[in-house]
């Protein structure tokens, strides 16, 4: 078996249809309270929200193909020889930017990158709310062959839950920000795909903050709420706390 790569960062991209990226972009930008900054690209195509202190982690795009959604780039010392470990895994390589960037797609089929590590290292947590999770949502087929590879790949501990026997949380290094969560679908096949939580201090105040901003309840649970933000992009408010640490 490949060893796990040594992920230094982890990034998570809001991807949007360009034509409702201006509309998704505030929203995100007014929830987090982080301004957006860093514009950048041929066209203003990406941006970054910047937290108030430490290292962002939340990039924006305007994406041309597609409904958009979300996709995480990983953030390494090598991309060709992280890729060459993963590929060993399952994954299949789609394309590179010269020595900086790999596409992959896992073995369920979701995008992401391998990216050349810049230094991001110092994680904030804490606060009313904080991006803090991906949740990766995998048809039943090949939920053993996703749940495998994301858990070798990173080299991070498994941790089930009695209570929702369809839930997987991957125990993050301190230093990373986002936790991995791997849900079983009910659905039989069809493409790996994924959301974002958010971690609350207080999970019905900050329903009420994301519908004030223009987000639409979807379903309610015990332990989280299902939103769609203003594009439509569904995502959780969950009872997680803000300043839960890494391994929780």
């Amino acid at each position: 078996m490949s060893a796990p790569l040594s992920l230094r960062w982890t990034w998570l991209f809001l991807d949007t249809p360009r034509a409702e990226a201006g509309a998704a972009w505030a929203f995100w930008s007014t929830v987090t309270g982080w301004p957006v900054v860093d514009r950048r690209g041929g066209s203003g195509e990406f941006a970054t929200l910047a937290p108030a202190s430490g290292d962002a982690w939340v990039k924006l795009q305007a994406v041309d193909d597609g409904p958009g959604g979300v996709h995480l780039d990983l953030d390494v010392e090598d991309v060709h020889a992280a890729a060459r470990t993963a590929e060993a895994l399952g994954a299949v390589r789609v394309g590179a930017i010269g020595d900086t960037v790999v596409v992959l797609r896992s073995p369920g089929g979701f995008t992401f990158c391998l990216t050349t590590w810049h230094g991001a290292r110092d994680v904030v947590r804490g606060g009313d709310e904080l991006v803090d999770q991906v949740c990766l949502d995998i048809p039943s087929s090949v939920h053993g062959t996703e749940t495998a590879f994301w858990r070798d790949l990173t080299g991070w501990a498994e941790r089930g839950f009695d209570d929702e026997p369809e839930l997987t949380a991957l125990r993050r290094a301190p230093h990373v920000p986002l936790r991995l969560l791997l849900q079983r679908l009910g659905e039989p096949d069809g493409p790996v795909r994924a959301h974002v939580d958010l971690a609350c201090a207080d999970r019905s105040v900050s329903v009420g903050r994301h519908v004030a901003a223009g987000a639409t309840v979807v379903e309610l649970h015990d332990g989280w709420t299902v939103m769609s933000d203003p594009v439509g992009r569904p995502y959780c408010l969950t009872g997680r706390s803000p300043s839960a640490p890494a391994g929780e």
